[in-house]
């Protein structure tokens, strides 16, 4: 069931901030994804391979789709003709594949990188080192564009942890813009903040939000 109320309050918020709202439909229905976009709502995150690509193919084509899981190098293919933005680049073979991927495709695919900021061994992310590394040689990677950086922050309830985490993210996002990117209009992206914490993700400089269970309810998981 979509909350359209919630919906409605989130995007006129969001909107006079300039935060694009993503609406993280995975495990959900196509038909909660097409009440949603016939509300207005185009730009969707899905977590895994398979499900993304059958509701490409099952949705209206102008949907932003963002794949917003942990990509495997292997299924890349699988969704580098259609796919808006990849977030969660976490290591430099990903960004190889994709290139392949988008020239086979005759794209260029926009990508953000995810930097390691929780204090949790389950989470993915490069250090800021290895982003550093990456960002000094993106021109060998002509069919990517790198949009910017996201990060997730500790599953903790110790909100000025969250918070010092998404400050230490938005710090270094000025920084690659100012040193490797000040002509480059499109590194633009903060992706940072989630249903529980986006209120702080924006208050610390974010501007893409990933909302899920604020608009659909629980995830539903089928055996």
């Amino acid at each position: 069931m979509v909350n359209l109320k919630v919906w409605e309050k989130l995007r006129n918020q969001f909107t006079a901030k300039k935060v694009t709202l993503i609406a993280v439909s995975k495990t959900k229905p196509a038909s909660d994804i097409q009440e949603l976009y016939n509300a207005g709502q185009r730009d969707f995150g899905e977590n895994y391979v398979q499900e993304l690509t059958e509701k490409y193919a099952a949705l209206p084509k102008d949907i932003n789709w963002h794949f917003i899981g942990h990509l495997q190098s292997n299924k890349v293919k699988y969704i580098a003709p259609f796919v808006h933005l990849i977030h969660g680049i976490d290591n430099a073979r990903l960004l190889q594949e994709i290139d392949k991927q988008a020239a086979k495709n005759n794209r260029v695919i926009d990508v953000l990188l995810q930097y390691y900021i929780a204090r949790e061994e389950t989470k993915y992310g490069m250090s800021m080192a290895e982003i550093t590394e990456v960002v000094k040689h993106k021109a060998d990677l002509p069919n990517i564009r790198i949009c910017g950086l996201m990060g997730m922050a500790s599953n903790t309830d110790d909100m000025a942890q969250v918070r010092g985490e998404f400050r230490a993210l938005d710090s270094f996002f000025v920084l690659l813009k100012m040193e490797y990117f000040v002509d480059n209009p499109e590194f633009s992206k903060c992706s940072m903040g989630m249903s529980g914490d986006y209120e702080i993700a924006i208050e610390q400089g974010s501007n893409m939000v990933r909302i899920g269970s604020l608009l659909f309810g629980g995830r539903t998981y089928t055996q």
